[in-house]
């Protein structure tokens, strides 16, 4: 059996609801099943901001063990987007997905992928940083966006596969699956550097 065969043939568990992360796996031809398992997502106060996101990673990975098989390898992942010195995650509601549209609106911003992966015997984690550009949105735009997409569950409101990705993002410099939420490109290579087994 050839390395990538190896590699594509690991079972992995998806510590995630989120359907792009999904989608991400699916498509790339890797064997896994999803759980979900509860997880405070919170951090430290003074936790610098490039290790938010993997700092959160590491916690949801944490909790996934418990429902994962010994030779099952756990992948787990959190997206945060950074603008002007903010933090942005998954919006409460309508208004606050328009408040932070209206902060991306015609700057760059940072979107920041923490993804840890856990087996048995080791863990390994990373963050995967992506500079998004955004044109300026109008208000009737944000509002077109937010009704029709109902962005809740991206953090900084919105996803880059969606309108605003294709009508409003002039470039990015990174990876754009790492926008999507999960940097693939990363997961496999440290599956094959490492050579993860329990």
């Amino acid at each position: 059996m050839s390395k990538i065969e190896q590699i594509m043939r690991l079972r992995l568990v998806l510590a995630s609801q989120s359907p792009r992360r999904r989608q991400l796996l699916e498509e790339a031809g890797f064997r896994f099943r999803t759980v979900t398992p509860d997880v405070d997502e919170s951090y430290p106060a003074d936790l610098p901001m490039d290790e938010i996101a993997e700092y959160i990673a590491r916690a949801k990975a944490a909790a996934a063990r418990p429902l994962a098989e010994a030779d099952e390898i756990i992948v787990a992942a959190d997206s945060i987007v950074r603008v002007a010195g903010q933090i942005f995650g998954k919006p409460a509601d309508e208004a606050e997905a328009i408040r932070m549209l209206r902060m991306l609106s015609g700057r760059s911003h940072l979107v920041q992928t923490g993804v840890c992966l856990l087996s048995g015997t080791r863990q390994v984690s990373f963050t995967d940083t992506t500079r998004v550009h955004m044109d300026p949105l109008s208000d009737s735009e944000i509002r077109y966006y937010v009704s029709n997409y109902h962005p809740f569950d991206k953090a900084g409101a919105y996803g880059i596969q969606e309108w605003i990705g294709h009508c409003k993002v002039s470039r990015i410099e990174g990876s754009y699956l790492n926008v999507m939420g999960l940097p693939v490109h990363r997961v496999y290579d440290v599956l094959c550097k490492l050579k993860m087994r329990n």
